[in-house]
């Protein structure tokens, strides 16, 4: 948990079951259940492919993988719509538990206890299932950390530190909790209209099966699959850091849904991303932020508990105390403050951090992308064992906790994806402010933060 920068864990999940979970496998433990499918075009725009701007189908995997096989079968399937050579197709942030919720036995095949989090399995894990260019548009995860296993073909990951923010262009349209977009297309960007994104460092990396890669809080993080099909598993790990950002969460959508819900529905503006089903009340968001209050409180109390606790026993682990109380002294929290900190000394320097992380073949950093070799310059790096080599190309959750909820959409063929690329370009001639324009002012991670700090300052803590 002293890791500060994204790396692949090699060479460790060679036993778990779950590396047998392709997308035949997975089909015929489905057995003929339908899930949901995001579809978008293949061709790179300017503007990122929201998932506002694309179309959603619901089908088998047994269908998903004959349509992305190009199999004349399709022609009258739920992918009838859509070709595979034009779309990407994915099925992302499935619910292990959710989708499995009658075999509950596989979720053992998913063994996390092996990377220190005893207990955590595939029930606390997130499937993604994708064929050649499916993607997630980039994004920060407002809570916890990320530990991503590839099981079945490659994905690349264009990863940004939290330090480029502001070069990123953040923005909460659309909107959902605990996700906050960059208005750039990594894969494409614009840089008229987004020139500080030159100055962003990107750490670019290609995840291969039997592979794992630990994403950093708040890193930004663009994904794409490169292969015919791929398969990963995931599991957002909370951190001691998330209770403060759940109060910036609530601050968020008090804000966003009160803006934009006085808006003009006819305006036709996609502001809720499908991942919320409804803009909620005010009440409803008012009761939200003071539930997020009361808990960091009560988190505050329960760590003074720990650090008289410790002091007056002299324990040993005290770091994760002495590392609140840090963040309550400075205001801010310290670099590596995490949940599961036990034995690691937060006064070290960060090369002695670093020096105690065992960098090798069975962990690669991920290093920051050399300004010589271009955004899709790769470098190999070999990896021992039976794990395929990293290719790490040069030197980015709610979703913790954040309710997932299906969006059920009908199969119509009369709006498919391609009607997103009618969708205006980031800026246009117009010099008139827009709402969203001063949302994005409003809503800025750097302003949320201040904000909830001084709304914690009233209630004493």
């Amino acid at each position: 948990m002293s890791l500060q920068q994204p790396a692949v864990f090699c060479n460790m999940v060679g036993d778990w079951p779950a590396l047998l979970w392709n997308v035949k496998y997975l089909s015929a433990m489905l057995d003929g259940k339908t899930i949901q499918f995001r579809l978008g075009l293949k061709t790179v725009d300017l503007v990122p492919q929201f998932e506002t701007r694309c179309s959603y189908v619901e089908a088998t995997l047994e269908e998903f993988l004959a349509w992305s096989c190009g199999q004349p079968s399709c022609l009258s399937g739920p992918f009838s719509c859509y070709d595979s050579s034009k779309y990407w197709a994915y099925a992302d942030y499935k619910y292990i538990a959710r989708i499995f919720e009658d075999k509950p036995e596989i979720f053992q095949d998913v063994r996390w206890s092996d990377f220190g989090f005893p207990g955590r399995s595939g029930k606390e894990s997130t499937l993604w299932i994708g064929s050649e260019g499916a993607n997630t548009p980039c994004h920060l995860d407002s809570y916890g950390c990320n530990l991503v296993l590839q099981v079945e073909g490659r994905k690349r990951w264009h990863l940004f530190p939290p330090g480029d923010t502001s070069f990123l262009y953040p923005t909460r349209i659309p909107y959902e909790e605990s996700s906050v977009f960059s208005k750039v297309n990594v894969a494409n960007p614009d840089l008229k209209h987004f020139p500080k994104f030159r100055n962003s460092t990107a750490h670019v990396v290609t995840l291969s099966p039997g592979q794992v890669l630990l994403v950093p809080r708040h890193w930004w993080h663009y994904v794409e699959s490169i292969d015919p099909i791929t398969v990963s598993i995931n599991s957002w790990i909370e951190l001691d850091a998330d209770h403060e950002a759940r109060v910036e969460e609530a601050i968020t959508r008090m804000l966003v849904c009160a803006i934009k819900s006085a808006e003009n529905p006819s305006d036709g503006d996609l502001w809720l991303n499908p991942t919320e089903v409804e803009a909620t009340s005010h009440e409803m968001n008012l009761q939200y932020l003071n539930q997020a209050v009361s808990a960091y409180i009560k988190c505050q109390k329960t760590s003074v508990s720990e650090q008289a606790h410790s002091s007056s026993t002299g324990a040993e682990q005290r770091t994760g105390a002495s590392c609140k109380r840090k963040r309550r002294e400075v205001g801010r929290e310290p670099d590596g403050c995490r949940l599961l900190t036990h034995g690691f000394d937060f006064s070290t320097s960060k090369a002695e951090e670093l020096q105690k992380i065992p960098f090798g073949p069975h962990l690669i950093q991920v290093l920051p992308q050399s300004q010589e070799m271009g955004s899709m310059g790769a470098v190999a790096v070999e990896s021992d064992g039976r794990d395929l080599p990293c290719e790490n190309e040069g030197e980015h959750i709610g979703k913790l906790h954040r309710r997932r909820r299906e969006l059920v959409m009908s199969n119509d063929c009369e709006m498919p994806a391609h009607q997103m690329d009618s969708d205006s370009s980031p800026c246009t001639s117009q010099t008139a402010l827009s709402t969203n324009d001063l949302l994005d002012c409003l809503v800025n991670p750097h302003v949320i933060n201040l904000v909830a700090r001084l709304l914690l300052e009233r209630t004493g803590v």
